[in-house]
Order: C-alpha cells, then structure tokens, then sequence
C-alpha cells in the first residue's frame, strides 16, 4: 500500500521545475536513496518532460550527461545514490569544470544528523566536488512539516549551471556543473502530498561559488590595430568566431582539430612547424587566442614569450592565462582585411603556402602510386597503376592514414568524438579544414569517458528533436577504450544510437614513447609503468557486450568500413605498430 512520501513530493516538483526551466536529458543510475527522483523523472518521461537514461556506473553517468550536455548545449541532470556513487562523478564533474559543459548532479543523501555516525553508505557528500562547482546546496530533507522551495532550487541550479542570472534561456561566460546535494528520509518513495507546506530552500544551504579560475582583469571588447604581426590560435572549443577574426583580418589561422575553426582559406595546418622555425614562429609580435589550446608543445612556448602580445577572447570553460600582462576580453573586432596592403597579404601567404608544402611533403607516402598514369591507354602504364593502386589497399594503416580516413568519412551531419591519445595529435598535424563538428574533452584532456561521452553525444544529436541524423564516431587508442570499457553497456530497453567506435590498436599507451621517459627509463620499467602492454580481445570485448566487430587489415577495408558503418552500435579495430 502506498504511503504519503514527502521525499517523493518533493522530488516530483523539483524535476519539473528544471524541466520547465528547459533541461531535456537525466540520466539516473541505479541506487535506493535517490528512488524519489529516478521515479519523478520516469513520470515527467511518460508525460513527455524529459528524456531518462539509466547506466549502471556512476563515472560512465557522469560521462554520459557530459556528453549529451555537449551536444545539446542545454544543462543534463545526473542523478546518484549517496555514498561513493557521488564521488564516481568527480572526473566527469572536474571536465565539465574546466570546459565550461553545464550540468546539474542530483546526489541523494542520509539526513545530516547521520553524518559522522558510521551509518551505512553515509559520508560528507557536501564539498565533495571542491572548487569545480560553480554553486554547491545541501538541501535539508522534506518531512511532514514541509519541503525546501523546489523553484528556487530549481532557478538557482540552472542558472549557475548555464552562467546566466536567472533567465530562463539565458547563456552567460561562465557555465559549468553545479551540485544539489538533496537529503531523503522515508519513506523514500510514494503518495505524493499536495498540500506539502513549502519552505525556504536556500537560507538553511550552504551556496559554494566556484574558485575553478583565477581571477583576471576582464574588458567587454578591444578593437585590435592592424599593424603588428599576428596569428589566430583557436584551441579546443574555440567555435567559428576564431575564424571569422581570421577571416575579416587576413591573419594565419592556427586552429586544432577539435576548436570548431578548422576551416576557411586562412588554416595553417602545419603551425607547428612553422612555430618552430625563426622565419615564422620567430617573426610573431602577437597572438589572439580563442578556446583551449592543448595539442603542441609550441603554442604554449610562443604565448610564454615576453616579445609578444598575447589576447585571449573569453568563451566557456578555463581561460588560457599564461603570463600576468595577458589580456582578457569578451569580443574583439579590428579594420577589415586590406589586400592592397602588400606586407600584410606577404605575412598571411606566407604561412598559409608554407604550411600547404609541408603538408604535401608529409602526404606523398599516402597518395596513390601510379596516379598520374592512371589516364594513359598504354597497357604497362595502366599495368603498374593497377598494381601500385593494389599496394596501397593493402598497405598496412599508419596512425595519421587512420585520422585522416576517419576525417575524410565525417560530414556535417556527423558527429566526430576524438580521444586522448597519439591519434588526436597526428590528425592536428594533418588535418585539412572541414566544417564538421568536432568534440573532445580537452578540459583536462584524461582518458576516462570517451565512450561514455560519445553515446551522450549521439543520444542527443540523433534525438527525435535533433537535426543531426548521421553516425557519431568516436577515434580512440586502445588504453582509452578499455579504460571506459563499461561505457559500452547499454542496459536493456535502453536506447541504441548509431555509434562507431574506432581503435587503434598498438597493445598499450605509445604515446609515452615520444616522451622524455622513454630515453631516461630503464627499457624494462619503462614498458610496465608506462606503456603497460595488453592481451585483451577486442573482438570478445565486443562480442560480450553486444557490439558489432570488425577488424580490417588495411586501408582499403578501412575505408569501406568507415563509408558504410552499421547501424546501431560497431567497433572497428585497426591493428597499429608501436
């Protein structure tokens, strides 16, 4: 027989409140004292009022609402039970921190006055998030007497969680996770009251505003003069406003391969090298810097430089302050691009041709064999070209052959997810510019929760409400996938969007081979503590989780692969030498 549930009131009210407020996404993981809200949301779900999405592991819940966060632009709740299920939301909280992604975490809690008693599954779920939350409340459990104001709650929550003041819609500069830390005594579930008194929520809670970022100097807007020699980084995240600067000033564009400005007759490809080099790198007397940079060694080295001017335009997520004289602003604007301006057009073409030679350089190993033959009626010549065309199916897939094929196959109505590996940073060096959108999570740039990330992703973009309708690949190295292997659960009755995973697979973590310790470790140490050699099956990993698989030996399979991927859920291996 159901019983009158204060708990269950006041969770029902609360979700939706965020509902109404706009939060499309929940996703709940299982556990007993947070059965108020995983009910509530089921309810709101049927009526229509959100979407819910169970996973069994808080950490890859955590990654989930990340990545539906991402795509949708829109904060997603994640709901746990009390206990170490909070704290499994740490790294997903501490990404979402330094990238700016808005999200709400619904903790359910023992009532305060368990804390410090030893009572089971009890512990101080309150500041368990520390600086990375831009507001923390830990709401007093509802009883008889009344309830905490779910309205306010809900409005404080939401604007925190999107950077705004309140207004519903409202996108401020300063997004990112929020904690509502909610007490439940029993009964935890059942009849809901309506005449529950309502009282306040947030005089007995303790507000924690975010420290997760130094405090800078910030202006709205600076007009930028035309003359010095400058170039446009546009890091992680950067959007198209990097390029559009670029664009309107007619200065070199050195954008990552996940900024979102990877595109336009401005991209330098190959920035890296010409960073390096006197004539290019050596010659720059200024930098406005968009988004997160984290793909090379050089941009940090240029901005570090006391002989250039270094501006950073503000957008979400942690901005990139590395010297106390940089300056912060919203937006920035300068005269339009000059071209009778012979310096400046010299300036711009010079990096943009150089980065195009080096680029051909580095490629001519992927170009066909024979394909200026290919025309030619005479038997030997198409002869060879067969031949040579043959030769490179079969040759074996070198780990920029396989970002760049990956590259090649998404379109805008696509979603790419890249990991962090070695294969992120081979397709940086190569890429060409290609509007297509482009996620990774560069906050803090870890391993954990690529899948996970990647299914939120898809879940979102491939919605009944979404305009995207492709596929969502994710490029990942082999470590990065098993270290978020339970990402590739999908419990029963769960939806199962079109996703395609993308290892390559090299047996364990080569990017430390190109790292100091390789040539300071003792050979023996070295592979056990940091490349960490595997024996997993990918195959029977897949197989074990309801995943197609494919492995393809070459970059002919690999293409046809990448052209027609399967519906539902795939993995493509592709074996990699270290």
């Amino acid at each position: 027989m159901s019983v009158p549930s204060p708990a269950a009131t006041f969770a029902a009210r609360l979700v939706d409140e965020l509902s109404r407020l706009g939060v499309r996404h929940a996703v709940v993981a299982p556990g007993s004292r947070s059965q108020a809200l995983a009910l509530a949301l089921a309810e709101l779900e049927a009526r229509g009022g959100i979407t819910v999405h169970v996973c069994i592991d808080e950490r890859d819940a955590g990654f989930l609402a990340l990545g539906l966060a991402v795509e949708s632009g829109v904060p997603a709740l994640v709901v746990t039970t009390s206990g170490t299920a909070v704290a499994n939301l740490l790294p997903a909280v501490a990404e979402a921190s330094h990238s700016g992604v808005p999200m709400i975490v619904l903790s359910a809690d023992r009532p305060a006055a368990l804390r410090g008693t030893g009572s089971n599954q009890t512990t101080w779920q309150p500041g368990m998030f520390g600086r990375f939350v831009r507001l923390e409340h830990d709401v007093a459990a509802p009883d008889a007497s009344g309830m905490p104001d779910p309205v306010t709650l809900a409005a404080a929550a939401h604007a925190a969680a999107v950077g705004a003041d309140g207004t519903v819609g409202a996108t401020g500069t300063d997004p990112g996770p929020v904690h509502l830390n909610l007490q439940f005594s029993e009964p935890l579930s059942g009849e809901l009251l309506s005449d529950l008194p309502v009282r306040p929520a947030l005089a007995s809670s303790s507000p924690r505003a975010s420290a997760a970022r130094p405090a800078v100097e910030v202006r709205s807007s600076l007009h930028l003069a035309r003359g010095p020699r400058t170039v446009v980084i546009a890091g992680h995240g950067a959007g198209e406003g990097a390029a559009a600067l670029a664009a309107s000033a007619g200065w070199p564009l050195l954008a990552e391969v996940s900024s979102g400005s990877r595109f336009g007759p401005d991209l330098v490809v190959a920035y890296r090298e010409l960073l390096s080099d006197a004539e290019f790198g050596g010659r720059v007397e200024r930098a406005v810097v968009f988004g997160h940079p984290t793909l090379s060694r050089q941009v940090p080295a240029l901005l570090a430089r006391p002989d250039v001017e270094v501006v950073v335009v503000r957008g979400a997520g942690e901005p990139v302050v590395p010297r106390p004289d940089v300056v912060v602003v919203d937006a920035v604007g300068t005269d339009p691009f000059d071209r009778s301006d012979r310096e400046a057009r010299a300036w711009l073409g010079s990096w943009v041709f150089a980065s195009r030679a080096l680029v051909d350089a580095a490629d001519d190993d992927i170009a066909s064999v024979g394909e200026v033959e290919a025309g030619t009626w005479d038997l030997a010549d198409r002869r060879d070209y067969a031949k040579g065309e043959l030769a490179a199916l079969r040759a074996p897939i070198t780990r920029r052959t396989l970002g760049l094929a990956v590259w090649r196959a998404s379109w805008p109505h696509d979603r790419l997810l890249l990991g962090a590996s070695r294969l992120i940073r081979e397709l940086d060096a190569a890429a060409p510019g290609k509007r297509i959108p482009v996620h990774a999570n560069r906050g803090l740039a870890g391993i954990d929760g690529t899948v996970s990330t990647a299914m939120g992703i898809a879940l979102a973009s491939q919605s009944a409400d979404a305009r995207g309708v492709g596929v969502t690949r994710v490029l990942l190295g082999d470590l990065a996938l098993l270290h978020d292997a339970g990402g590739l659960l999908v419990p029963r009755g769960e939806r199962r969007p079109r996703v395609q995973v993308i290892v390559g697979n090299d047996g364990g973590g080569t990017i430390f081979d190109g790292l100091e310790v390789a040539a300071s470790a003792d050979p023996g140490a070295f592979d056990r503590l940091m490349y960490t050699p595997h024996d997993v099956d990918l195959a029977s990993l897949a197989a074990a989780y309801g995943w197609q698989h494919q492995r393809v030996p070459g970059r002919g399979a690999l293409d046809q692969a990448l052209a027609s991927p399967p519906p539902g859920l795939s993995l493509l291996e592709v074996p990699l030498s270290r």
